[in-house]
């Protein structure tokens, strides 16, 4: 058979664009359609504006409280939200442009609107075209998981309206315990706005080191975040300028406006998937370890997979896929020690096994840990500290984790998981000199 196209790629976030323009560079013939903006969750309505928020809100605790003790008398500061919104959805637009200047540079033709398949061969356009394509790659990411249980909930936002907000409320209740909900209470608390974090655990950040869970919500109650676990919102009812937010440990709080940050669900609904007989498991499309669905010629890679949901895994999935399909080159995601971040304040970086996941798999572990106060406010009253922790197999001294929550976690993690992808002892930790003053130094003199 002749097609329209040799891959059809619906969604155009991180990991269908880079499939795309991979499977074009190989000489393939290539569509990519997107239903909203070009960029995907993380460029339009996740990580990049996220981070920015994250920049704008640090400015306050600089300013008030590390600032003066060195020296500087700062006086009155004020916050405009508009221009900070605005500014940050100018570079948005600007990326959203690179990100379809590219993909149009390397051949793939662009369709700005929703797809559905038909079956699996072909699909449809919502301006009623039908294409035809050889292999079929779905990449339309996740959304926001709103749950039919609580009552009143469509009054509720999203992470992807708090970019958009017209202004910021006084007050905020946001649900969630996960990475999402907390970088926005960081974020919405030094911008000024009175930030309630309920969640129904009872701890936040699930799944992460125990040490991390502890050391985060210590930092936000230090920073005037109120934190109440093991309670869930129920109900969500309208009051004169805002919400009454009923618990189910019978509180009711009255919020400007209430965030549900319960997570993201894969982007599933009214793909055509059943037109196909595409499989689906846990509410995400279920593939092998090259991505492939168990229809042979449909592919799917990014958070509607539900893996590991980050994008640069999604990224290399989708390089991963192309180079399988159009390069004659099997290859394989590695999952295996995938570092990540939590842009909490200050924020979390972390990469492979934590202390309970490493006793229960070896066994026997060796713990290194510290917690000290950052050379940078030492002249300050803040009381934030840094925590950092190496997790080591008893039986060959190899690092097989590292969790760190202060300034620059992020960017120390980036390097230390080099090492811990390495599989590089505890002993050539030590062996490697350190760089001072640093807090990084720390990671290579624990003892």
């Amino acid at each position: 058979m002749t097609y329209d196209f040799d891959l059809f790629v619906i969604g155009a976030g991180s990991g269908g664009v880079r499939a795309a323009r991979m499977a074009a560079s190989y000489g393939a013939k290539v569509a990519i359609a997107e239903e909203y903006r070009i960029g995907g969750t993380c460029v339009i309505r996740g990580c990049v504006p996220k981070k920015f928020l994250v920049y704008a809100s640090e400015f306050t605790h600089n300013f008030t409280e590390i600032a003066p003790s060195y020296g500087w008398s700062i006086g009155d500061i004020s916050f405009d939200w508009k221009t900070l919104r605005n500014k940050v959805q100018d570079e948005v637009a600007r990326l959203s442009a690179i990100y379809n200047r590219n993909l149009g540079n390397s051949g793939v033709e662009i369709f700005e609107t929703r797809a559905e398949i038909l079956d699996k061969n072909h699909i449809k356009l919502s301006d009623g075209r039908v294409l035809s394509a050889k292999y079929i790659l779905i990449a339309t990411g996740g959304a926001p998981y709103i749950p039919d249980e609580i009552i009143g909930s469509e009054h509720a936002i999203s992470s992807n309206e708090v970019f958009l907000l017209d202004k910021l409320p006084k007050s905020i209740v946001i649900n969630g315990g996960g990475f999402i909900a907390i970088e926005f209470a960081f974020v919405l608390k030094g911008l000024g706005v009175d930030v309630t974090l309920v969640y129904r655990g009872e701890e936040i950040l699930r799944s992460f080191d125990d040490c991390i869970r502890a050391e985060v919500h210590e930092n936000m109650k230090n920073r005037g975040i109120r934190v109440i676990t093991k309670a869930n919102i129920n109900e969500i009812s309208p009051i004169d300028d805002g919400f009454n937010v009923h618990l189910s440990n019978g509180e009711i709080i009255f919020a400007g406006k209430v965030l549900l940050a319960l997570g993201r669900k894969p982007y599933v609904k009214g793909l055509g998937l059943e037109n196909a007989g595409v499989e689906i498991e846990n509410d995400a499309i279920k593939v092998d370890e090259y991505s492939k669905t168990n229809i042979d010629n449909i592919y799917a890679v990014g958070d509607v997979t539900n893996r590991i949901n980050l994008t640069p895994v999604a990224i290399r999935e989708g390089a991963a896929f192309a180079a399988t399909i159009f390069n004659n080159k099997p290859t394989k995601m590695n999952y295996e020690n995938v570092a990540s971040a939590v842009f909490s304040q200050p924020p979390v970086g972390t990469v492979g096994l934590t202390e309970h996941d490493a006793r229960a798999k070896f066994g026997q572990i060796d713990v290194y840990r510290t917690r000290f106060r950052p050379m940078r406010i030492a002249l300050s009253n803040d009381q934030t500290r840094v925590m950092m922790k190496l997790v080591v197999r008893a039986s060959d001294n190899i690092v097989v984790g590292v969790h760190i929550v202060g300034d620059d976690a992020p960017e120390m993690i980036q390097m230390a998981a080099i090492a811990v992808k390495a599989g590089l002892t505890k002993e050539q930790f030590d062996e490697t000199c350190a760089v001072h003053p640093t807090m990084a130094e720390e990671l290579v003199t624990l003892k």
